[in-house]
């Protein structure tokens, strides 16, 4: 049988795990190691390095070499948080004719999704080297709360880089799965999930084999990123201070200081002091600027404090949405490299009420319930499992004046289907535009929109008397179907919703046209 693997994609590192004899295990990279930088350098020279190939000449090549790509996938780029980050990033970002975000590299654009893309795609070859023929299946992996254009976005990066996606599951899901077959667990888990991007909370209950989400949620832009972005203005501020020099703008300095202040968090994950020492950083007439400090547990928790408690209110909203309290949760379970920082773990704890669990490797967790899942979906596990997960976001339509009206509420457990009647507005009225959207706002405009369909041929009545029964379905792999139907005339439509935005079946074409033309190596390809 051919080997089916788990990814999880994450904004700085990512993880590739499979199943050997009946048990989930890392695969290492082409290099050997564990984990793999989400990073992906463009050069002028034509070629694309992966990784840690582009870890390694970020420093000089700052404009093309891309990380954090996983917060743009499935994003516009008028979006109050993309331009937010579009004035930290050391590359360009440009708007799509379609509103999406696209990156700016030199003289050619390129997408999120072809990004993703060659990460997935060295992860491929890295687990046919491993296993020694060909690798097509994989479950991948998204945060709990991304909507469905960010995940249709992820499994149009999949399908770019050779893979058939098998499911996307929620993270927190993934790592619950890892966890609770490894321990051999059952009771209430809380899934604390903070990686280099995102945050996500997950509330389940594990029984007898089943993994029971109750209710999630999440926050897009909560990350080990935004903490070392905290750093990295003290380090400029401190710069300042004693040059009176403003080194915000030049980019080359700012990737030298963004690799310092990761470095120092990490240290300070394990030690109380860190030195940031950056000789060099600048010139002046005067001669090179320096800068040494040491950089205390203490101060680091002091710049960054807030964007702990930033979590809490959402873990809040989760209790509070599967009707528990914090002392009714058995185990509390962290996930994501951020969760190694102490004052993270302190705040959970006593927030829980209980100290958590660190049997479970914060960075292989999510990959290894990936590959769990991939090892469930082709019968290879010896012990009966059933996944029970849930819609993060909720699902309806959009109604007259600007209105949302929910059909599936955010944590129904899938599959689900639904079906709520409408009329119409208007005497004799013949056609109906429904309007999909996903989100928790009661204005549709302030939700994501899934697409739009029409409709036609409704039986002639006066307003508000045809019925129209709209029904929404939710597939264990998250694929929506909208149907409307009008019960007097019988007539019907259906649709499969795709995003309203992303790539079109031409695009993808082109770039896997592009791809299949490429030359690889085992540890660089063509650009794009």
């Amino acid at each position: 049988m051919e080997p089916r693997i788990g990814i999880d994609l994450g904004t700085t590192y990512s993880c590739l795990a499979g199943m050997v004899e009946g048990g989930a295990v890392v695969i290492p990279n082409l290099e050997g190691a564990q984990t793999t930088p989400s990073m992906v350098c463009l050069t002028s020279a034509g070629e694309t390095l992966v990784g840690n190939l582009a870890l390694r000449q970020a420093l000089t090549n700052p404009e093309r070499t891309l990380f954090a790509v996983k917060r743009l996938i499935g994003q516009k780029f008028r979006s109050a948080r993309v331009q937010e980050a579009r004035h930290r990033l050391p590359y360009a970002l440009a708007e799509a004719a379609n509103g999406d975000v696209l990156i700016q590299v030199g003289e050619r654009p390129v997408t999120p999704q072809e990004v993703a893309a060659l990460v997935l795609g060295y992860l491929k070859k890295s687990a046919e080297t491993f296993f020694g023929t060909a690798v097509r299946e994989a479950v991948i992996t998204v945060p709990a709360h991304f909507d469905d254009n960010q995940r249709q976005a992820t499994k149009d990066a999949a399908i770019l880089a050779g893979l058939d996606v098998l499911r996307i599951i929620n993270e927190p899901t993934a790592a619950s799965l890892a966890y609770g077959l490894h321990r051999r667990r059952t009771g209430r888990v809380a899934v604390f999930d903070m990686g280099g991007g995102t945050f996500d909370v997950t509330l389940l209950e594990i029984s007898d084999g089943v993994f029971h989400v109750l209710a999630t949620a999440g926050d897009s832009y909560l990350g080990g990123e935004d903490f070392d972005q905290r750093l990295v203005d003290w380090i400029l501020e401190e710069f300042r201070k004693e040059t009176q020099e403003d080194l915000s703008r030049d980019k080359y300095a700012l990737q030298r200081i963004k690799e310092a202040a990761e470095k120092a968090k990490r240290e300070l994950s394990f030690t109380h002091e860190s030195e940031v020492n950056l000789p060099f950083l600048a010139s002046a007439p005067s001669g090179s600027r320096h800068l040494r400090r040491t950089l205390t547990r203490p101060l680091l928790e002091e710049l960054t404090g807030d964007l702990v408690e930033k979590a809490f209110p959402i873990i809040r909203r989760v209790l509070g949405e599967a009707g528990l309290r914090p002392d009714e949760v058995e185990t509390v379970l962290l996930v994501g490299g951020q969760t190694r920082m102490p004052l993270l773990r302190r705040r959970a704890a006593d927030f829980f009420g209980r100290t958590p669990d660190d049997h479970l490797n914060p960075d292989e967790g999510v990959a290894l319930g990936a590959a769990i899942q991939a090892g469930i979906l082709a019968g290879e596990m010896s012990e009966i499992v059933l996944l029970l997960d849930v819609t993060s976001l909720s699902l309806g339509i959009e109604t007259e004046r600007g209105g949302f009206e929910r059909i599936i509420d955010k944590n129904s457990t899938l599959p689900v289907r639904k079906t709520k009647p409408f009329t119409t507005v208007e005497d004799g009225q013949r056609r109906v535009r429904i309007h999909v959207l996903q989100g928790e706002s009661p204005m549709a405009g302030e939700n994501a929109s899934l697409g739009m369909f029409d409709l036609v041929g409704i039986a002639p009545a006066g307003a508000g008397i045809p019925q129209i029964d709209v029904t929404f379905e939710i597939d264990a792999n998250g694929m929506v179907r909208v149907s409307a139907r009008d019960t007097a005339s019988g007539r019907e439509q259906k649709m499969v919703v795709e995003p309203a935005a992303g790539l079109s079946g031409a695009q993808k074409k082109e770039i896997m046209e592009r791809v299949a033309a490429r030359k690889t190596n085992d540890d660089q390809t063509r650009l794009l």
